[in-house]
């Protein structure tokens, strides 16, 4: 018995989305959520990529598990994974190593979790090296005249600057090698983070001489085997870049980009026409998108495709992978998430930050 209070990771069918993702935050090392019967007996498991995949379909945070639950009969565990409490370790490895599964619940004669198992609590977890970029390089125009004489990502929100937070994230889930790109008053940045010491991280600097683009500036890293975690240096966001990680090799992917769902609402009805012809009529619809949240986790050979010392967006880079027959993949950011690079959401960081809406602990890979 490992002493795991699954109680808190109990969650109903009737229970909305939302509350399968409180209950996997909880959890810490454990990216499951137990969906279980009045009597606690299992019914079914749900996991973080599991939501993920289900708000790309379409679900909405607030649909009950339900919904997850129907998409799940098509995945390769339609039916939970589990091992009755009280069978030897070995076992156990060999159930998860077979059936391809990093978590196990532990069952009793009744179909009551008692329990639950990962990989980690048998065997030494092999970890892919793991480092971060961050991007710092603008010059943050929409936020003037605050970025007069300070950097975008050294804006202070709670009292601090917002990068401060942001490296703090990344040394907390156990990244300690960070690169920042610098170009607009970049001496600002380096006299505050030095070379990272303070902050507990190794952090480098890749100068930008001229203006490369969120993607260009990628060029001018030196080659290596490890992932990259790509943020920009004005995001503020809870994500648990442990799960998007997870997600990221679960998915083979070569690239993986943090997408946010944003609702669009039409003041007007809307109409549908084939040709001349009015097909139906829409009254103020709300229409809802993915857009990209500023968050990336690139492999070695995306690296390959970069020209160094040439400027290259984001977005196109994207494309280009795309196009190369990589597989790129989006990791729907259902936390709290915000891009302070206009002034109304600046504003709004500062009130979050009073409110207490910043800070969420950290679990290490």
């Amino acid at each position: 018995m490992t002493g795991r209070d699954v109680s808190q990771l109990f969650a109903g069918v009737a229970s909305p989305i939302s509350e399968v993702i409180a209950c996997i935050d909880r959890s810490g090392k454990i990216s499951l959520a137990l969906i279980v019967d009045e009597n606690q007996r299992l019914l079914n498991t749900i996991s973080d990529g599991d939501v993920r995949r289900g708000l790309l379909a379409g679900c909405s945070m607030s649909d009950s598990v339900e919904k997850l639950l129907e998409r799940k009969v098509l995945t390769p565990h339609p039916a939970p994974v589990t091992a009755q409490v009280g069978t030897d370790d070995a076992s156990l490895i060999q159930i998860m190593q077979d059936r391809g599964v990093r978590q196990l619940p532990l069952i009793d004669a009744e179909g009551r979790v008692v329990d639950i198992v990962i990989l980690g609590d048998f065997l030494p977890q092999v970890i892919k090296p793991i480092r971060a970029m961050v991007m710092a390089g603008g010059q943050g125009m929409r936020l003037r005249p605050l970025t007069e004489d300070t950097p975008k990502p050294m804006l202070p929100v709670g009292g601090r600057p917002v990068m401060e937070r942001i490296v703090e994230q990344l040394r907390d889930v156990g990244i300690r090698h960070i690169h920042i790109a610098t170009h607009y008053q970049s001496e600002k940045i380096v006299n505050h983070f030095g070379r990272g010491e303070s902050f507990g991280v190794n952090i480098d600097y890749v100068k930008e001489e001229t203006p490369l683009g969120t993607g260009g500036a990628l060029g001018l890293l030196e080659a290596s085997d490890e992932t990259v975690l790509v943020i920009n240096g004005d995001i503020l966001t809870q994500v648990d870049f442990r799960s998007m990680y997870a997600f990221h090799q679960d998915q083979r992917a070569d690239m993986t980009v943090g997408v946010r769902r944003y609702d669009v609402q039409v003041p007007y009805g809307v109409v549908d026409c084939e040709g001349v012809q009015i097909r139906g009529l829409r009254e103020k619809p709300q229409l809802s998108f993915f857009v990209n949240a500023g968050i990336y986790l690139l492999e070695p050979q995306v690296f390959r495709m970069i020209s160094p010392n040439r400027h290259l967006n984001i977005t196109d880079l994207v494309s280009q992978v795309v196009d190369s027959g990589s597989v790129v993949v989006s990791y729907p950011i259902c936390e709290y998430w915000l891009d302070m690079g206009q002034h109304e959401n600046y504003m709004r960081a500062q009130e979050d930050a009073r409110d207490g809406k910043l800070h969420k602990p950290a679990s290490a890979f």
